[in-house]
């Protein structure tokens, strides 16, 4: 039994072109470091409304899949004209809205393709890393931004500065406000979003109330963090 496990973790059976499981493992640790660096950068640079917790989580897993199968593919034209086969065959009927999804329906590819090319050293190295990335992920909450509570949408027509009428509000209900976006919709009247992290979340129809209540303000509306599909 021992002398199978050797044989398995030690010695691919279709060969050693792409270095055997030792090189796979550094291929993707090296992948996972380089991951986070770009999944960072998305982070802290994105400045719009449609961020993705679960985009940016993919942002970290995608390199480490591509290393996995760029390693498969080393040197052996036959393993990559079988890649490409099987991505040609594959269709779905269903649209995976969620690139998590697609992260997994990646892994479970080139999952069949290791062990089909019998490397099964890099087949089980590829599954306990990718695993424990997935983990890390879940322990972690990583790629999550929440420094808000509620985004703030509402319609300014007033005469006057908008934030010196609005803002003295959000002061009083929020310990910090974000102008996340504004626009123009026509001469006299302006579209603006805020992020909002407020002093107490139970307490936000007090401020839908108020803003609602205050001259220049039209079509105020709140949405909770909790119920955004992405945040």
């Amino acid at each position: 039994m021992n002398g199978f496990l050797d044989s398995l973790m030690g010695n691919d059976l279709a060969g050693s072109a792409a270095g055997g499981p030792e090189a796979a493992l550094l291929a993707l640790l090296l992948a996972f470091c380089i991951g986070h660096v770009v999944a960072w950068v998305y982070m802290w640079t994105h400045s719009g409304m449609s961020y993705s917790q679960m985009f940016t989580a993919s942002l970290l897993v995608l390199p480490v899949l591509v290393a996995f199968v760029m390693v498969l593919m080393a040197s052996n034209v036959l393993i990559a004209l079988g890649l490409l086969a099987v991505f040609s065959m594959i269709r779905f009927r269903n649209v995976l809205k969620d690139t998590r999804d697609t992260t997994f329906v990646l892994w479970a590819i080139a999952e069949g393709v290791a062990c089909g090319t019998l490397r099964f050293g890099i087949a089980v190295t590829a599954c306990i890393t990718l695993a424990l990335i997935f983990v890390y992920i879940r322990v972690t909450s990583f790629g999550g931004r929440h420094r808000y509570d509620v985004i703030l949408s509402l319609e300014w027509a007033g005469n006057g500065d908008s934030q010196a009428s609005i803002k003295p509000i959000l002061r009083r209900h929020s310990l910090h406000a974000n102008l996340a976006s504004q626009h123009d919709l026509d001469a006299d009247k302006i579209d603006l979003s805020y992020r909002l992290l407020l002093r107490d979340p139970s307490r936000s129809r007090e401020l839908l109330k108020e803003l609602q209540a205050t001259q220049g303000v039209a079509r105020v509306s709140i949405f909770h963090r909790a119920d955004e599909a992405e945040v």
